[in-house]
């Protein structure tokens, strides 16, 4: 069975939404977008591209895949992250595409969630999913998400799309590994292991 790993940038108060440029997502008015790389470090850079090697493909909702297929094939060549992104086999959840031209890139006919199911049960490695709030939201109610990649930076914004969001499924996560940065943004991996308990002092 593989596994699907949610890998995500957040605020401190759990946003996950624009955090790579002004215009990566304006929805809903958002005016903060590009608040990571400010707070960002290289300890940070490692360990994103740590978790990245041990993936063999991605699942991307709509806006995540238009974002990267914008671009990553005209990218640096000689960034170490182009080639990897480019040849690794991308699976793209969307209602709206009827077509797909970044290389490897295969749309999820039907249900989603269905979808999903069959991913998880065929021959491979792990999945990450990258960004992609909404299908994140979406895998996380059906109980698809296997574990968590988190980076949690030092900055509040107060608005903006959450990944745990008003409506989360009450889960408890095991710490696999958490680590702080020297610049104060904790990197965390924490897997599900049901249901939260509940106890008094």
């Amino acid at each position: 069975m593989r596994r699907i790993i949610v890998c995500t940038f957040l605020t401190l108060d759990g946003v996950m939404q624009a955090p790579g440029g002004p215009d990566e997502d304006p929805e809903s008015g958002f005016a903060h977008g590009g608040w990571q790389k400010p707070t960002d470090d290289e300890e940070v850079g490692a360990a994103v591209a740590g978790w990245y090697e041990d993936f063999e493909a991605m699942l991307l909702g709509r806006k995540t895949y238009d974002i990267f297929a914008s671009y990553w094939p005209g990218a640096d060549p000689a960034n170490p992250f182009t080639a990897r992104m480019n040849d690794m086999p991308k699976y793209v959840a969307s209602r709206t595409l009827t077509s797909l031209d970044w290389q490897n890139s295969t749309l999820l006919r039907g249900d989603t969630v269905e979808a999903v199911r069959a991913l998880k049960a065929s021959e491979g490695g792990d999945i990450s999913v990258v960004g992609s709030g909404d299908l994140a939201q979406t895998l996380m109610r059906h109980g698809l998400v296997d574990e968590y990649r988190l980076t949690v930076h030092p900055v509040i914004l107060g608005s903006g799309k959450r990944l745990f969001a008003d409506g989360a499924i009450p889960t408890a996560l095991e710490p696999v590994a958490v680590t702080a940065t020297k610049g104060g943004t904790v990197v965390g991996v924490y897997r599900p292991t049901g249901a939260p308990t509940y106890d008094s002092y």
